[in-house]
């Protein structure tokens, strides 16, 4: 049989990872997580081992239905003794993105899921055996690594308030000169290759009621964490079915609630109502401007704070007449494969918390930090967290497949919408529909303060908010990956120049 794959990814290693799998025979989801656990290797700061992931699948065949694996961070604390110490955290604030507050330390660590829906979807919809999908990782983490692009400029942002406090986390990010690593310098997480190896033999539950399980335990009850070895015992990925809607000759599919990220891009898409009808005009990009308020105000107004995020989530779709259905600090990978699977895989650890878990190389997440996201009614242990990531797998009229998503924050739903609507309504090919001018309507305050972000080659109309333009394809909108299968058979893939992302397709694999 004649196997091919067309990937798009941060960097060269993760897509040679997902390159490496298929060369055994592996599909598109053995390729899009073997590049998204390389990419937890290679990109510090940018998305971690311990991060929260969902992975949105559409298997080959018209029968078939398109699932989200569900691996969300959860708010911890299960088994905690009510008399215990008060989490030890550190508030503190970062120039990136234009200037950041966050907290972080082990009292910002959120209960993991990533690992467990990776395994998860691999074992349900994957070729290969899962020691090979981890393998290229583990190699990735054995060798070292070149600093990213993404990594070498979110670092020096966070290095002394968020990463320094830790001494294992710091000895990591010197060279052996004693100076902090930069883009480029070859840089080893000590332990990181010998967890990976524990993670290929033993499977991902090692992480949750097993050795790595003990060690996370025991470092987040010495230093000062909620997370507990009840969290990690008790946790599930969940498989759900996405969210449908179209968008031009495409059928789309993406991450349902309680995440929102899915909602508020599918709402959106919807009510662009097929614009732009060529290249953004003044006049279309007013209409988008619109949309991302009414849509991006509701998130703020009745998302965010909901006691129910699911119901708030269907209230929004069911308002825009779509049919219901039974951070930097984020990662994304596309594949599509020659048999017409899609995978479309998107993670993040927040911002990162700073702390290591001593000899694993396990770099934990500050998903309890993010204070953009966690502005909601206070959670109980085993809930999960909000999230934006809205990984999206499409079938056109024709028999395209498409792979498609972003990093980004809050800029996810709308660098997605404006990449689809850009594309899927025919209008631009995929690569020049990611290169194309963003915009993002950017919520400054809970007063409902309103700014315009832009980059500077994106024709605006006349608006009454105040606006802040970017250089041309500035890494504050995203970082768009995607895969694409044609009827003819032929795969491409297409990277954002944004965050300087890597694509390649092949090989050909007989068996």
């Amino acid at each position: 049989m004649s196997q091919r794959i067309g990937v798009a990814a941060p960097n060269a290693q993760s897509v040679d990872a997902a390159l490496s799998v298929a060369s055994r025979g592996g599909g598109a989801v053995d390729a899009a997580i073997a590049a998204m656990l390389t990419t937890m290797v290679n990109e510090p700061g940018i998305v971690s081992l311990t991060a929260g992931a969902f992975v949105t699948i559409w298997p080959a065949g018209d029968a078939d239905e398109a699932i989200t694996v569900d691996g969300c961070v959860a708010m911890p604390g299960l088994g905690r003794s009510p008399d215990a110490d008060a989490p030890v955290v550190r508030d503190v604030h970062t120039d990136y993105g234009g200037g950041l507050n966050m907290t972080v330390g082990h009292g910002s660590v959120a209960t993991p899921g990533a690992l467990a829906a990776f395994h998860l979807a691999q074992e349900s919809y994957g070729r290969v055996r899962w020691a090979d999908v981890v393998a290229p990782a583990e190699e990735v983490a054995r060798d070292g690594f070149g600093v990213s692009t993404a990594s070498g400029y979110y670092l020096p942002h966070t290095r002394d308030t968020v990463f320094a406090w830790d001494p294992e986390t710091a000895s990591s990010l010197r060279t052996p000169s004693g100076g902090w690593v930069e883009t480029g310098d070859r840089m080893v997480i000590p332990g990181l290759a010998d967890t990976l190896g524990l993670i290929a033999a033993d499977g991902a539950r090692t992480m949750y009621d097993g050795a790595l399980a003990e060690r996370i335990a025991a470092d987040m009850s010495q230093r000062g964490g909620l997370l507990t070895a009840d969290d990690l015992a008790s946790y599930r990925p969940i498989v759900r079915p996405t969210i449908p809607f179209s968008c031009g000759d495409w059928q789309l599919r993406t991450n349902p609630p309680p995440a929102f990220g899915g909602a508020v891009l599918a709402a959106m898409l919807t009510l662009l109502d097929g614009r732009p009808a060529s290249e953004w005009s003044a006049e279309d990009v007013d209409h988008l401007i619109q949309v991302q308020q009414q849509v991006l105000g509701h998130r703020r107004r009745h998302l965010d704070p909901a006691d129910d995020r699911e119901a708030s989530a269907n209230a929004l779709l069911a308002e825009v007449g779509i049919p219901l259905r039974g951070s930097p600090s984020t990662a994304h990978i596309s594949v599509v494969d020659s048999t017409g699977a899609a995978c479309a895989v998107t993670a993040s650890s927040g911002y990162g918390s700073g702390a290591t878990v001593p000899g694993t190389g396990l770099w934990l997440n500050n998903c309890l930090g993010e204070h953009e996201l966690n502005t909601g009614p206070g959670l109980q242990p085993g809930q999960r967290l909000a999230s934006n990531m809205a990984p999206t797998v499409g079938r056109s009229a024709d028999g395209s497949v498409l792979a498609v998503g972003t990093p980004g924050a809050d800029r996810i739903t709308t660098a997605l919408t404006q990449v689809l609507a850009a594309f899927a309504n025919g209008r631009s090919p995929l690569q020049a529909a990611i290169d194309g001018p963003r915009v993002h309507v950017h919520h400054l305050d809970d007063a409902g303060g309103m700014q315009l972000e832009a980059e500077a080659d994106m024709p605006l109309p006349e608006t009454n908010l105040p606006v802040r333009r970017h250089e041309p394809l500035s890494m504050y909108f995203g970082g768009v990956a995607a895969a694409h299968l044609s009827p003819s058979g032929e795969i491409t893939a297409a990277a954002d120049p944004r965050r300087a992302g890597a694509v390649a397709v092949g090989p050909t694999v007989t068996g």
